[in-house]
């Protein structure tokens, strides 16, 4: 059951972080800061897509 709940909560924390990628890059104007948005949003955990 503890395994259970500890993916869950991973898996919750990632989506979490997501969508404050998701913010940060939609409230970015500078294309440096976008790019590295996305390689930190398309590496470990956070790749949810």
């Amino acid at each position: 059951m503890s395994s259970v709940t500890s993916s869950w909560r991973e898996r919750r924390q990632a989506a979490r972080t997501r969508r404050a990628i998701d913010k940060a890059l939609a409230r970015t104007s500078s294309p440096a800061m976008r790019d590295e948005l996305l390689v930190l949003a398309n590496s470990g955990p956070f790749n949810l897509r």
